[in-house]
């Protein structure tokens, strides 16, 4: 049984729960010039991370629902067209992989995989479990899932906790296994909790967000924008948060240079999840490879931030240099009418950004600039 070590650090915030709208407004939605917003489909009640197959199925993912959905967009007009509910009843499916025919679905303590899953859209195959000893935490428990380049299922193990130390090493982790679900290992350490990750088109480096701790105030400390070239690093939680900012407690004695520091330090509380490289042809050349962030929204603020997506563009290093807003609006005066949270890059090269909040998934597109 492990042991928690719990700070007693008590800071002084605010709460903030932001208002669910019952309508979409894209008027108050900003992009960049020449780019244009629209529902890709509406009423996916709590739609949280996408996953395209070769063949076109969308997949959705949920976290409260319980569910996992397909989306089938027969005609062509980049609108949804065919909804199918392929699971239910599940404990907070929010990671999706498809591979080799088969979805892999990540829930709080197990990863199960569906076979030959589109050819049965409307009668789906029982899962088989091929991972089920993670930890049961609800906690920061709910996953995030990705394919590596090496073939492997990566996901997000939580801190069980707002900020402590635990004996299981599992814990404020990425981790990953073979898809047959052998060889558990520890890619990263020091991980608060990871809800979106990607690797660089051209290095096939790791790169992640990272959610920072509550009740350190407004505006400590940032969420992080991380980078993972290599197994074994240790990012920092929760002995040090951002490039510059040691825990009120367990950072004592502790130093910057015992640790990955983040590449960019996002906003404060923004709750930074799903993130994609551009890898479309469609978007001006200077979106190539650069990276755009959902950014759901603060909770632990007086002032709230976030409920965007934003874009972060890097170096020919890598370094980052500029972060800035790519979408924004769904944030009006002291309340949200839309959340988002994961980001996906389709084939013509449009982005699929999915609202937990409003259940919709939304499609950008470049039109070019006018004047």
């Amino acid at each position: 049984m492990f042991r928690l070590m719990l700070s007693l650090t008590i800071v002084t915030a605010v709460q903030f729960s932001t208002a669910i709208a019952q309508t979409v407004d894209l008027s108050t939605l900003q992009l960049p010039p020449g780019f244009r917003i629209a529902v890709y489909a509406e009423n996916i009640a709590n739609a949280r991370s996408l996953e395209l197959s070769p063949n076109g199925t969308l997949f959705v993912s949920t976290r409260s629902e319980g569910k996992v959905y397909a989306l089938r967009d027969t005609n062509g007009d980049h609108k949804a067209d065919e909804v199918y509910t392929i699971a239910q009843g599940l404990n907070m499916p929010n990671g999706i992989v498809f591979k080799d025919g088969s979805l892999f679905v990540a829930e709080i303590s197990r990863i199960t995989r569906w076979d030959d899953i589109e050819n049965r859209l409307d009668n789906p195959p029982d899962p088989v479990v091929i991972h089920d000893d993670l930890p049961t935490d609800t906690h920061h428990g709910w996953k995030y899932m990705g394919l590596g380049p090496d073939g492997k299922l990566y996901f997000n193990v939580g801190a069980p906790c707002n900020i402590c130390l635990s004996d299981d090493e599992i814990y404020a982790t990425i981790t990953r296994i073979n898809t047959d679900g052998t060889e558990r290992e520890i890619f990263a350490h020091g991980v608060r909790n990871s809800v979106g990750f990607d690797w660089h088109p051209e290095t096939n480096e790791l790169w992640f967000t990272d959610n920072g701790r509550d009740m350190m105030g407004d505006n400590r400390p940032p969420d992080e924008l991380n980078r993972a070239p290599e197994i074994g690093m240790h990012f920092g939680y929760p002995h040090w948060h951002g490039t510059d900012d040691p825990d009120p407690r367990y950072g004592r004695g502790r130093s910057a240079d015992e640790f990955t520091l983040p590449v960019q330090n996002l906003g404060p509380h923004v709750a930074s999840l799903g993130m994609r490289f551009y890898t479309g042809s469609m978007f001006p050349e200077e979106y190539r490879h650069q990276i755009f962030i959902a950014e759901r929204g603060s909770w632990n603020r007086s002032v709230p931030i976030g409920y965007r997506v934003t874009l972060v563009k890097l170096d020919a290093n890598g370094n980052a240099i500029s972060y800035e807003p790519f979408v924004d609006g769904w944030l009006q005066g002291d309340s949200a009418w839309g959340r988002p949270v994961d980001i996906h890059v389709m084939p013509d090269g449009a982005l699929l950004i999915s609202d937990d909040t409003s259940n919709t998934i939304y499609r950008v597109w470049y039109e070019g600039a006018t004047e």
